[in-house]
């Protein structure tokens, strides 16, 4: 069996897949595994700028979470986030993180596992008795999918985001978490990666909308600035920050229903089926191991 892309459905529908006997092997056109389930090295540290944390209200999830806090690769963070206007705080369910940034997560799940990395494929692989499509609807359409397959992935609707990975020479907003920001023609979301990660670090990542990102996809860097003001006047800061910014063309799906989608061998999974989280995402490529294991 194929699992194309070594996003958290990927290299959750291929953990299940070994663990019930299957060969399997993973291919991804990036250099790492993860998806948006990401992080990027910057001054000797890990900044998450994809998902920025998982919730679980899924027992089976509940239990993965449980084995990652167990062994250190995940820690509670906050169930309180900021919303503007008005700064007022909002509670909810526990927000979970990585102290090793999110990718972490995907590298333990993707450990014993034959994954090849920056390989590049432009149609559905005719070697295998299945292949799973673990990749956002219009990507999987360029491989040529089979009719239902295709049919589902053309349903699916996405919107972009920048992300601005922004760092300060000191800590200068006090306790911050997150903060939702609602009515923003440019700002999605703020959040302290320093606070998430647990380090302190002065660094704040914030999501553009998908109205600003539409119009920087060609450029993104020009974001970068805008969006680095942006946090700046929210915020009340006076330091200038070092950007650095990071394009996501396939942010953020509207959800869907069903757990996946099938025609004949092909299998396609992810988070557009269902809710759009990091949950959702692995609850997807399990399903698709279970179905295909019988």
């Amino acid at each position: 069996m194929i699992v194309v892309g070594a996003g958290i459905a990927g290299l959750a529908c291929a953990r299940a897949l070994r663990d019930g006997g299957a060969r399997v092997r993973v291919v991804e056109r990036g250099r790492v595994v993860g998806g948006r389930l990401a992080s990027k090295r910057v001054d000797g540290r890990y900044v998450d700028i994809g998902a920025a944390y998982f919730v679980a209200d899924d027992p089976g999830f509940v239990d993965q979470i449980a084995d990652w806090e167990r062994r250190g690769l995940a820690r509670p963070w906050t169930d309180t986030l900021r919303v503007y206007p008005g700064a007022e705080e909002t509670t909810g369910p526990v927000r979970w993180a990585a102290p090793g940034g999110l990718r972490s997560l995907a590298a333990d799940l993707a450990d014993g596992i034959d994954v090849r990395l920056e390989s590049l494929i432009e149609t559905v692989p005719d070697d295998a008795d299945a292949v799973v499509l673990a990749m956002p609807g219009p990507q999987a359409l360029r491989l040529g999918p089979p009719p239902a397959v295709a049919a589902a992935a053309r349903a699916q609707t996405w919107r972009p985001v920048i992300a601005a990975i922004l760092t300060y020479p000191e800590r200068e907003w006090g306790e911050l978490r997150g903060a939702f920001v609602n009515e923003h023609p440019l700002l999605a979301t703020v959040c302290d990666d320093g606070d998430r990660r647990g380090d302190g670090a002065p660094v704040l990542v914030a999501h553009s909308t998908a109205e600003l990102a539409a119009q920087h996809l060609d450029d993104p860097s020009a974001a970068g600035p805008v969006l680095a003001e942006a946090v700046g006047e929210l915020l009340g800061l006076t330091a200038k920050p070092e950007v650095r910014v990071h394009r996501w063309t396939y942010a953020q799906p509207e959800p869907g229903g069903a757990d996946y989608a099938v025609d004949g061998r092909v299998w396609l999974c992810g988070d557009a089926f269902g809710r759009p989280r990091v949950q959702t995402a692995w609850l997807s490529g399990r399903a698709v191991a279970r179905a295909l294991l019988g």
